[in-house]
Parts: C-alpha cells; structure tokens; sequence
C-alpha cells in the first residue's frame, strides 16, 4: 500500500498547486497532476494497481473539496482528469520502452499522439462539465478543455517521462553538473538573457525570444534537463503573456487568446525537446560505431589497432615501468578442426572471460587476430609481470570449455613476456616483436608454459 499512498499523495499535491493557479471561472492555467500521474504509472509500472488508480482518484477529489469546491464541481471536474489519465496510460500500453523513455525522435510523435487521445477524452468529460459548471456550451467546453489539458501534457509529461532513476534511488545529476561546471553554460546564460529580455520588451512577440537559445540548450543537454528548461521556459511564457488578457473587453476573446497562447507555447516546447533526441540518438549511434570499429565483434576486447593506440597513449602519459604479455592458444587449429568453428568461438570467448577474471585494474587486453591477443600491465615489474602471466595460464588450463553438445574442450596457452623499467625503453613495435618472440619459444619449449627476458 506504500505506492499508492505516495502516488496519492504526489497527486494531492499536484492538485492544490494547479488549484492555486485557478482562476475564476476557468481551468487551472498550469495543472501538473494528470500529466505527473500518468508519466509515473508508465515509469513504475508496478504502480498501475486499482489501488493506486483508487488512491488518485482520493487524491484529486480531497484537493477539490478541501479548496472549496462542491462535490458535484470535484466529481465533474476530476472525471475528466481520471478519463484523460487512463486513456493516455492505454497508449502507451503498446509503446516500446524506447519511446516510454524519449529515447528516439519517434517518441515525441508518440508523446504527441498521447497526449492529444488524452486530452480530447477529458475534453469530452469536459464539454458536459461546463454547462453545468461555468454556464458555457459544450461544444467551447470540449475546445477549452481539450487545449488545456493537451498543453500541460506536452509541458509536464517529457520532465517525468525523460527523469533518470525514478525507482529505488534519487536521479543522478551528477551529468548534468559537471556540464555546467565545465563549457555548458552558455546556453543557460543566453536563455535567461532572452527571458529578461522578453519580459521588459512584452507583447505576444515575447514567446519567441527564448526559442534559439532552448535549441541551443536542444543540442548540448540532453532530454531531462532540456524538457525541464522548456518547462520553465513555458510557465513563464503563461505568466508573461497571460498578464496582457485583462485589457480584453470580451471573455469570448480571453478564451481564445489564452487557448492560442497555451497552445503556442506547447508547440514551441515540443522543438528542443526533440532536438535533444535527435543529438541524444546520433551521439549514441556514434559511440556505438567507435565502439565497433575499435572492438573484435567476437570477443569484445580491443581490436589490434585499438590496442596499439590505447597502450601509446598510456605509454604518452608515463608510467613507472610496464609490461607486455603476448598469449596464443595451443593447438587452437585442431579446436575448430575436431570440434567445429562455433565451438572454436566459445573457446575463444571463455579463454577472455577467464583472463580479464585475473587482470588488474588498468590493464589492456586486445585480439592481435586468430587466436592471439595481448596484454598490456601497467606499473609493473618483470618479475610481478611473470606472476601475472602465470595466473592467466593457469586460470586457461584450470578446467575444460563447455563448448555446447556435452562437448569439452581441454585448452592450454603458450604466453611471453617483455617488461621494461619506463616508458621511453624502446619503442612499441619493438616491445610487442619480443614478446610475440618469447611466446613462440614458450611453444618451442612444449607449450603451456610462461617465457620471459629481463627488464629493458
């Protein structure tokens, strides 16, 4: 019962600041709790019990009526929120955790989507509501209504839906403040720059100012703090514009311009937020191709050219001596020839997962190609480096590899190795001729054995 409780508590709360933002004879001008209760139903989806449904629907009518309102008024008006509610939690039913989580651009299209379902249902609710409650048509009461829950949908779903870590821990904004304490404040100066300025300048025009700089923001910050700056970015567009209403002489003219400006401003907030997908799914697209052109695909450790940059630029940054192992499987042509290729690649994938199981912290291991890989010990000496080596052959030989089919496979590792006292010794190549040298001397000398030379 803790879930629901919180999630109506969380509701309550929502509402009676929504409550507070009210004004007479119109719906609230910023009303977070449907779009805060729908995005942790999706979020959490262990929260989406009928307690919990129970326990919102206790949440919105005790905000209501502790606030003043008829139960005939908290009844209407929380149907709809509850319609609306359920029919956005249906749609997302259906979505893959990608769009659920705006992983991918598609997802604004689907958060879009949602949210328009959601806000015309409650909008229906809402057309029967206000005749009754504020003496209006249904017909403008199914607009309002709509456009008013389709604008806080928009503002407030992306924050809840984007937010890391919902379940078990607080969210992680560590990212985010070492952004902004390093290049990243550019963006915010600007934005809070075109928000002084919109509000000195006023006038409908005001929307616009901030929309460069919230792109800006789009491209550097990723969706959370983007959708929380164009939240922001969107309350205030409410505060500032909806200060000009009160020279109007019809409330026909107020309805209208106040649907426009809501409108507006969730339209514009849409654009960073999907900015900030897009950039979000191309930097991921192109770290997973670094990630592939500088790791074997079978094995998952460093590639041989990897490897190579990865010890120059350690080698670039000093170390108190280091080592490099060469290790090559014995008799691995006979693996593939006895017991097929697919077992060769299981052989080959156990052989890494018991090495990088006796590695340090700080080592390199990368696939010099066929069965043949190496190492790269940091801050070692020789005879350190030979102990290490000694682990690593006898964590291959320790047991058989399960290589499917009942099929065991007995695998053995010749290995060499070169240590050196700094990093200036001699060159790479010339450190890696030596210890592929050594390592076939292991083999000469019958296999399954350690060789090494002294320091350099």
């Amino acid at each position: 019962m803790r879930v629901p409780f919180l999630l109506g508590l969380v509701v309550f709360l929502a509402c009676i600041f929504g409550i507070l933002t009210r004004p007479t004879g119109f719906l609230a001008a910023v009303w977070p709790a449907n779009a805060i209760l729908l995005g942790l139903l999706v979020r959490v989806p262990k929260s989406a019990c009928w307690q919990s449904w129970v326990a919102a629907a206790v949440g919105y009518l005790a905000a209501d009526l502790l606030t003043g309102a008829t139960l005939e008024k908290a009844v209407l008006l929380n149907a709809a929120n509850m319609v609306g509610v359920a029919a956005g939690y249906q749609v997302y039913k259906y979505l893959p955790a990608s769009s659920v989580r705006l992983q991918q651009p598609l997802a604004l299209l689907h958060l879009a989507v949602a949210s328009a379902i959601a806000a015309s249902l409650a909008g229906v609710v809402g057309g029967i509501a206000n005749p009754i409650l504020f003496g209006g048509g249904v017909i403008p009461g199914w607009i309002f209504w709509s456009t008013t829950e389709l604008v806080n949908y928009i503002s407030f779903l992306p924050v809840i839906l984007s937010a890391p870590k919902l379940e078990g821990t607080l969210p992680d904004f560590s990212g985010l403040l070492a952004r902004l304490r390093q290049e990243k404040r550019a963006p915010l100066i600007l934005l809070l720059i075109s928000c002084i300025a919109g509000a000195v300048v006023g006038g409908p025009g005001a929307i616009a100012f901030p929309v460069p700089a919230l792109l800006w923001c789009g491209v550097v910050y990723p969706v959370f703090p983007t959708a929380i700056l164009t939240l922001c970015i969107g309350v205030w567009g409410l505060v500032i514009l909806s200060n000009g209403l009160g020279d109007s002489s019809s409330l026909q003219l107020d309805v209208m311009t106040l649907i426009s400006i809501r409108l507006g401003i969730s339209l514009v907030a849409l654009a960073p937020i999907m900015l900030s997908c897009v950039t979000q799914s191309r930097n991921a697209l192109l770290v997973r191709l670094q990630y592939l052109a500088t790791h074997d695909q079978l094995t998952d450790v460093l590639n041989r050219n990897a490897f190579r940059e990865e010890v120059s630029r350690s080698l670039s940054l000093g170390m108190n001596g280091f080592a490099l192992l060469m290790v090559d499987l014995d008799h691995f042509k006979s693996v593939n020839d006895t017991y097929g290729h697919a077992a060769g690649d299981t052989v080959l994938v156990s052989f890494v997962r018991r090495v990088q199981g006796t590695l340090r912290p700080g080592s390199l291991l990368g696939r010099m190609g066929g069965e043949e890989f190496a190492i790269m010990i940091p801050n070692s000496q020789i005879m350190d480096a030979v102990a290490e080596a000694e682990k690593i052959r006898q964590s291959v030989c320790s047991e058989p590899v399960a290589a499917g089919d009942g099929k065991l496979v007995r695998v053995t590792a010749s290995l060499g190795v070169v240590a050196v006292e700094h990093d200036k010794a001699a060159c790479l190549d010339a450190l890696l001729a030596e210890a592929d040298r050594l390592c076939y001397q292991a083999k000469e000398r019958g296999r399954n054995r350690v060789e090494h030379c002294g320091a350099a």
